[in-house]
């Protein structure tokens, strides 16, 4: 999540509603979620390091939604991975019954749902920088939208590993829950690889809709 929306901007005049339901229910499911898994979570610390994402994120949208309202769209996504980082925290990545139910089930080496959430990692965000930039930069319909929105998502993605070695040096052992590695000397490579191809799926798959949620594309 952004650390401030800006207010305005050179396509500020899209300004999604604010008085809409939707929003505000999502809200409440994805708050009531968080406090759930904080129970029975099986690392406590890494539940913490995996859901402070939505506990600096749910309120700045909040607080927020009146001078920045973000589109139904965005905000549905963002409940989604809220979802995932919830359940990757309560269960820790490796160890998601759902990830393994897929692994025994296509006889896989490995508890998938970490590659899942990363996945995620740039699915969710794609969007995200998508609409910051359209409502407030000069890039609406430039050809550079897309590519310099995979860019940031590439580069969250970095920041995030360089996070994770960063709780590797300073927790060791410790830390094993939290990296999800499950032995995989390549894993940072394939956290970021499946970043980027979440990012660019979700710009293939979800521009035009996300135009006609941001009133730029034709209605039907």
């Amino acid at each position: 999540m952004p650390p401030i929306l800006p207010t305005v901007g050179p396509s500020s005049d899209a300004r999604p509603s604010s008085g809409r339901p939707l929003p505000a229910v999502l809200a409440l499911a994805v708050a009531t979620a968080l406090v759930v898994s904080a129970f029975g979570a099986r690392d406590q610390t890494t539940w913490l390091l995996e859901t402070v994402w939505v506990m600096l994120g749910l309120p700045l949208v909040i607080l927020r939604r009146k001078r920045f309202p973000l589109s139904g769209l965005l905000c549905g996504l963002l409940a989604v991975h809220a979802v995932v980082l919830i359940v990757g925290g309560h269960y820790t990545y490796a160890e998601v019954p759902a990830g393994d139910w897929v692994r025994d089930w296509f006889g896989l080496e490995r508890n998938p749902y970490d590659r899942f959430g990363h996945l995620m990692q740039g699915f969710v965000p794609a969007i995200l920088v998508r609409e910051l930039l359209v409502r407030t930069s000069p890039l609406r319909g430039s050809r550079w939208l897309a590519p310099l929105t995979v860019c940031a998502c590439l580069a969250f993605s970095a920041v995030f590993e360089m996070l994770e070695w960063l709780a590797a040096v300073t927790g060791g052992q410790a830390a094993d829950a939290f990296l999800a590695t499950q032995g995989d000397v390549w894993d940072t490579q394939w956290d970021m690889f499946c970043a980027l191809i979440g990012a660019v799926c979700s710009l293939l798959l979800l521009s035009r809709l996300h135009d006609r949620a941001l009133g730029y594309g034709p209605r039907t």
